[in-house]
């Protein structure tokens, strides 16, 4: 790996943003699904997961290459990030060494980081939880990183299998961690969103169909229009 630090990409931009931190992700795979797109290729490995089910990231990617537990590319990416960016850290899923810890995890906090997604082990979990700021991993390690350099910072990398590009959008909670490239985002975030605005329907008709049951009145069909079309064909 040769040394390749290259500049923050530019913020997604803020009333982008601001809808899709109203959205899950499996919301935003709705998204890729009614695309036709696979949502499994933009959707990170299960086994890295947030240290607290309640953590949740929606920020724009910084990205961070490295491998077999060397910290010294992640020091340099949390001390040249600013606040609004989430970390990830293609680590090739190393499983000897831990990446970070809670000082670190503490720095990134700090300057505004929104978030870190490590694709290998982290330590400290008491005291990265303590911190609050969104850490995904594949768990927790409590030996000490190494630190050699050079890596790279702001390239385009892999993590927990799928490509990450400086700039794309991270979504992640503790459902998953979805990758949406930039040139989707707006077209993803509009069909979330018609599939929200579909469930919200389908809520309501649950609803009512509790309610007719409670009445004792006649049980309106609770049959979704798109099971039957399929049946029919």
């Amino acid at each position: 790996m040769e040394y390749d630090y290259r500049p923050l990409p530019e913020l997604v931009p803020p009333d982008l943003m601001a809808r899709a931190e109203k959205l899950s992700t499996p919301n935003i795979c709705d998204g890729f699904s009614k695309l036709k797109l696979n949502p499994a290729q933009y959707t990170m490995d299960a086994a890295i997961k947030p240290i607290a089910d309640s953590m949740k990231i929606v920020a724009t990617a910084a990205t961070v290459d490295t491998k077999e537990g060397d910290n010294l590319p992640i020091h340099v990416a949390i001390y040249s990030c600013k606040p609004g960016y989430c970390i990830v850290v293609a680590g090739r899923a190393a499983e000897d060494r831990a990446y970070m810890g809670d000082l670190m995890g503490s720095a990134a906090n700090a300057i505004g980081v929104k978030g870190i997604i490590v694709d290998g082990y982290i330590r400290d979990k008491l005291g990265l939880a303590e911190i609050g700021m969104p850490m995904f991993s594949r768990g927790y390690k409590p030996s000490s990183p190494s630190k050699i350099g050079p890596g790279a910072i702001n390239t385009k990398v892999e993590c927990g299998k799928v490509s990450v590009e400086p700039g794309d959008l991270i979504v992640a909670d503790c459902d998953g961690i979805v990758c949406v490239p930039r040139a989707l985002i707006a077209d993803v975030l509009d069909k979330a969103e018609e599939k929200i605005a579909y469930e919200e329907k389908r809520v309501e008709s649950i609803r009512n169909y509790i309610r007719c049951k409670e009445e004792g009145s006649s049980l309106p069909d609770l049959t979704p229009g798109w099971v039957k079309e399929m049946l029919e064909q």
